[in-house]
């Protein structure tokens, strides 16, 4: 076995090896066993330590916590007796209110039966007042020779006629003092708006006259067995006056822009000198188309002198045609322009809308120039104009209501009216029928004859006044004062008269007799 060798000392390398490792491990026990024992020994010191550190600490703690219950305890017992004297003097605030309270309820009690024992003795009064009253009413009755309703009419009676004179005095103040505030404030807005209003006034007819050069030129006109003059008449529809006035042709026509025409074409036709019927047509078609454009520049010159703006194309035709109308003794035009500027500054007076016054004022009378075209009042196809030019509801309110045909609904409305009356007021702008006046004048003594006490009555100073008088025994002072109020509301109500009229009561008694 050749490897026997090699196997024996294989296992005694590994029991050597063996023995070491038992040895060391002996060794290394050893070592650690007396490493233990230290550490055991170190482990009793430390808790030795902790413990005796943990002991003192624990004594200090104790004590902290002894001190702190010690100081909370003292707190407590501190707030403890504040609360206790709290509620002592609560219980003692309270006790004094009760107390208080006791003795009000005693003091009420005893006011109660006070006030029952005197509510007894006032009705034992009254009805001692009540038995007296009725004695003395007996008595009144027995020596008045009334009873208590009789004595209370006659009271009634008594205090109505006291009421009456009242009524009377009042309405007297007040109706002065309003018509004198009134009359004031009138008299200050129209007298600034006529102070700046300064318009031309004319009066015009119904005819016009054209200068010849010479008289031989009314033969020329005439023509050959009149030939010329049936052409001019026929052609512009005016009536041609030729009479022994020198050197002058009266033109007659209603119709103002026919009149026009046939003047500027007999005009021209005179200038011309050669005057036959178709040159006269030539003329007449001329003339009319010059007046046309004529008529447009005085309705575009009313407007822009008025201020106003977007005006319909119709409309300002038509108030250029009232350039050559007239109405009584005024130039319609210029009147419309007058009222359109009365009205604007009518308007800034008042606070209201200056340029819708003025564009109703100059719009007011635009009927006039359709009326000899048309059947119908100017006012009816005035109303009609305006409303086909779709004109503002306030325009067409004014035009309608400026003569009182209907109720006036705006402020600008009644501007109009004025402004048109002021207009009209001028000398010599208006001539009224005598007709008229004298219905008035009837009318308003008709009115005043009818109330009960009137004597008679007399309308004077051309129907701006009427003088009534009474019968003093029928009617009191106070009842004329009421009557005159009651006249005034009536004549308001019932006539259509310019400016005011004065109402004049008079009462009086006459005592007359003769020494013989």
């Amino acid at each position: 076995m050749p490897y026997m060798p090699y196997i024996i000392g294989g296992i005694i390398a590994i029991a050597f090896a063996v023995i070491g490792f038992i040895s060391g491990s002996l060794h290394r026990r050893k070592s650690a066993e007396a490493t233990i024992g230290s550490a055991e020994e170190e482990a009793r010191r430390i808790l030795s330590e902790a413990m005796k550190n943990a002991e003192s600490k624990k004594k200090e703690a104790l004590i902290e916590a002894k001190d702190e219950i010690h100081q909370l305890r003292q707190e407590t017992e501190r707030d403890l007796r504040e609360r206790r004297s709290e509620v002592q003097r609560q219980e003692h605030r309270i006790q004094q209110k009760e107390e208080s309270l006791d003795r009000k309820t005693d003091n009420l009690e005893a006011k109660e039966e006070k006030l029952a024992q005197k509510a007894k003795e006032i009705e034992v009064k009254l009805e001692e007042c009540d038995r007296i009253k009725q004695s003395q009413m007996d008595l009144l009755e027995k020596i008045s020779g009334f009873t208590k309703e009789q004595a209370k009419a006659h009271l009634l009676e008594m205090l109505d006629g006291e009421l009456t004179h009242e009524k009377a005095v009042k309405i007297l103040d007040f109706e002065q003092q309003t018509r004198d505030e009134a009359d004031k404030i009138a008299k200050n807005i129209i007298g600034h708006a006529i102070q700046r209003c300064a318009a031309d006034h004319s009066s015009e007819m119904t005819v016009s006259v054209v200068a010849l050069p010479n008289d031989e030129m009314k033969g020329r006109i005439i023509g050959r067995e009149g030939r010329n003059i049936r052409a001019l008449e026929t052609a512009t529809g005016v009536d041609l006056i030729i009479d022994d006035t020198p050197e002058t042709i009266t033109l007659s026509s209603f119709d103002p822009v026919r009149r026009e025409i046939a003047r500027v074409c007999l005009e021209k036709l005179i200038l011309d000198g050669r005057i036959h019927p178709g040159r006269i047509e030539e003329m007449v078609a001329k003339a009319t188309a010059e007046v046309e454009a004529t008529i447009k520049q005085e309705g575009e010159r009313a407007m822009i002198e008025v201020g106003i703006h977007g005006l319909n194309s119709e409309l300002i035709k038509l108030l250029g045609k009232l350039h050559y109308r007239t109405s009584y003794g005024q130039n319609v035009l210029k009147h419309s322009l007058e009222v359109a500027h009365l009205s604007g500054l009518l308007a800034a007076e008042m606070g209201a809308d200056v340029t819708l016054a003025k564009r109703a004022g100059l719009l007011h009378d635009i009927g006039k120039a359709l009326d000899h075209e048309q059947e119908g009042s100017h006012i009816q196809l005035g109303v009609e104009a305006a409303k086909k030019c779709r004109e503002n509801d306030t325009i067409i309110n004014a035009i309608h209501a400026h003569h009182g045909d209907v109720e006036a609904k705006s402020v600008i409305a009644f501007i109009v009216q004025a402004a048109d009356a002021i207009s009209a007021a001028r000398p010599g702008a208006r001539r009224e029928n005598i007709e008229n006046y004298i219905k008035r004048l009837e009318k308003l003594e008709e009115i005043a004859n009818s109330f009960t006490g009137v004597d008679t009555s007399f309308a004077i100073q051309a129907g701006r006044e009427i003088r009534i008088v009474v019968k003093p025994e029928t009617v009191s002072d106070d009842q004329m004062v009421l009557m005159s109020h009651q006249i005034a509301e009536r004549i308001e109500n019932e006539l259509e008269y310019p400016g005011q009229i004065k109402v004049n009561v008079i009462r009086e008694s006459r005592a007359v007799d003769y020494a013989k």
